[in-house]
């Protein structure tokens, strides 16, 4: 559902307070809005959410020694293959590109699932909760994406609960790596990658619309270089 977002000044004002609360450094005063006073937000289509979390499954499977045939053979008979981006496709099928990126989408994916209320949490300080497998597709035991979505019960966030936590995303990616930077300890138990790559989930999934928004980029084209 599309909604006006809320005041952009006012989430940016929280999220500072929860990098201050962490011990992070404070992004410079002009740091950019992610949206602007009289935009409107809204959540991708549930359905794209969860091929797009089924597919990033299947790649760390592949990333732990699934054969690419069985991946192969797991993706026809879900009926994603068209879900599948150029650079996965190269990796689930030839094994090329950057196997360490690609287990880095545990937290994209991780990030996806709260989106869709199947994590309660997407705290800053904690690892992805291992008891996150279990909602996921089955995919060792033959469980295809049809069957994982009847079995789940989806309760996507509020447009603005997510675009809020994106904002604060926003503002630890920039902090989390001015940490590393400097050569100091990030608090709790995950890094900059991690954080990252909750962003690029983040990013993806929260649709921005105005005046100074583009039309929602693919995964591979989220920009997460400001």
């Amino acid at each position: 559902m599309t909604v006006a977002a809320p005041d952009p000044r006012e989430v940016r004002e929280a999220s500072l307070d929860e990098l201050s609360r962490l011990g992070l450094p404070l992004p410079p005063a002009q740091f950019p809005l992610v949206w602007e006073p009289g935009d409107q937000i809204d959540l991708r289509p549930t359905a794209e959410i969860e091929a797009r979390i089924a597919v990033l499954h299947l790649i760390l499977a592949r990333c732990f020694g699934m054969p690419p045939q069985a991946a192969m053979s797991w993706l026809l008979g879900s009926h994603l293959v068209d879900m599948v981006t150029p650079p996965e496709w190269q990796f689930v099928m030839g094994g090329k590109g950057d196997h360490r990126s690609f287990v880095l989408h545990h937290d994209a994916l991780f990030a996806l699932a709260w989106v869709l209320g199947l994590s309660k949490q997407l705290d800053p300080t904690l690892a992805v909760d291992e008891r996150l497998v279990e909602r996921l597709p089955h995919i060792a035991e033959g469980e295809t994406f049809p069957h994982w979505r009847s079995r789940i019960l989806t309760a996507p966030q509020h447009p603005a609960d997510a675009a809020a936590l994106l904002d604060l995303h926003y503002c630890l990616d920039w902090a989390y790596l001015e940490t590393e930077r400097g050569g100091r300890r990030a608090p709790g138990l995950v890094d900059a990658n991690a954080i990252g790559q909750r962003r690029w989930a983040l990013e993806w999934a929260v649709i921005l619309r105005g005046p100074y928004h583009d039309e929602p980029p693919g995964w591979e084209e989220v920009d997460l270089s400001t």
